[in-house]
């Protein structure tokens, strides 16, 4: 007995390595994008089913929503991302885990509708519900987790974004979304979506190169001129802080009584509502950024790397352009880019005034209680914001040096 009792205690601690070992294995962001994805596969719906675009409809299942054959096979490669994405890993392998299982998703929630939506029917809708989405989220995170580990530089970033985007490309030109109902008001706006899109990106672009044009000259006054720079950065964040709604508002009275007394001004399209509105709005709004990120820019150039370049008799605009903007430019284009991200989103706003934009469909949307025709307008206005970001994050980094 003694010698079992020995045997048992010695054979005891083993335990305890073995499952300290095992959470050691376990990838604390993988936990969490488990929790998630669990909550979305057994709490949420998959889908829902409308028997129109405006009633709220049904939520249904992952194996309701599909063949079981197909929804086990679904169901299969999904555990098996999440498998992957709690246990300690690869960065790469986490990378494919997350990219296929976004893949799978885009498949199934395709065919949901040659499932559920009897031949024929023309009314009834089908869109991603709640399931969907937090799994699109959780997975979203596990590939965003895995290209942060792999620490890719911006040729490969952009390289990731491409194929995102050919991806999505293919299941866009399959046709197997076309029953989603999303794809479906697309189909009933497909002419305007295009046109308002233009607008979309006219403004953001235009009211940018504006701010740009008038910003850089005035960051540069203000960094040579303290007294003027006292002045001007507290009035553009006083700019800063007023509503976008309340801008827009703000703009249509004095455009409105331009447009009344000065013809030529209405003849041009100044009016109190429309794009004349919305591009001042947004041209004011970019200012700050653009002034400040100037003066931040030219102030971090090095004292000496300036009195190199007079010491070499350069005079004061030569030493500007072939030294200062040149070693401020990272810093102007993070300005930029949080410009740009910025009037992409506050342009969905400019619908409510006649601006246009993707806005359209989202107040459209809203107006009649159709989620999707929202989504029409919502999607496409985080992918231009995210697609943006990602690339003038990726220029900044080569501009600062960083070798791919």
């Amino acid at each position: 007995m003694a010698e079992i009792g020995e045997s048992l205690a010695a054979a005891e601690p083993a335990r305890v390595p073995a499952a300290g070992t095992l959470l050691s294995r376990l990838d604390k962001v993988g936990a969490v994008i488990a929790i998630l994805a669990a909550a979305g596969l057994v709490l949420e719906p998959f889908a829902t089913v409308k028997a129109n675009r405006i009633v709220s409809g049904r939520g249904v299942g992952l194996f309701e929503a599909l063949p079981p054959a197909v929804a086990a096979a679904g169901l299969a490669v999904l555990v098996a991302g999440l498998l992957v994405a709690l246990r300690r890993g690869r960065p790469g392998i986490r990378l494919a885990a997350g990219a296929i299982a976004l893949a799978t998703l885009g498949v199934l929630i395709g065919l949901v509708p040659g499932h559920l939506v009897p031949p024929g029917n023309a009314l009834a809708r089908v869109s991603p519900a709640a399931g969907f989405w937090v799994l699109g989220f959780a997975f979203a995170i596990l590939v965003t987790d895995a290209i942060a580990k792999l620490a890719l530089g911006p040729a490969a970033r952009l390289a990731v974004l491409a194929a995102a985007a050919a991806g999505l490309a293919v299941l866009l030109g399959s046709g197997l979304w076309d029953g989603l109902s999303v794809m479906r008001e697309y189909a009933s706006h497909a002419d305007s979506f295009w046109q308002e899109g233009g607008r979309h990106v006219a403004l953001a672009f235009g009211s940018l190169v504006a701010a740009v044009a008038v910003g850089l000259p005035l960051g540069i006054a203000c960094h040579r001129s303290p007294s003027l720079r006292g002045v001007t950065l507290p009035v553009l964040n006083i700019i800063q802080t007023i509503p976008s709604i309340a801008m827009y508002g703000l703009m249509m009275v004095p455009l409105g009584l331009l447009a009344a007394s000065v013809p030529l001004a209405a003849d041009l399209g100044i009016r109190g509502i429309g794009t004349a509105p919305a591009l001042i709005a947004l041209f004011l709004y970019s200012l700050l950024p653009v002034v400040a990120n100037v003066v931040v820019g030219l102030g971090q150039t090095p004292p000496e790397v300036v009195e190199a370049a007079e010491g070499m008799g350069m005079t004061g605009r030569q030493r500007l352009l072939g030294v200062e903007l040149p070693l401020a430019l990272p810093v102007i284009l993070t300005g930029i880019r949080i410009v740009l991200v910025q009037n992409i989103g506050l342009v969905t706003i400019a619908a409510l005034i006649g601006g246009g934009g993707f806005g359209t469909f989202v107040f459209q949307g809203i107006g009649q209680a159709a989620t999707d025709l929202v989504l029409l307008g919502a999607v496409p206005t985080i992918a231009l914001a995210f697609t943006a970001a990602i690339i003038l994050d990726a220029l900044i980094e080569i501009l600062r040096g960083h070798r791919p």
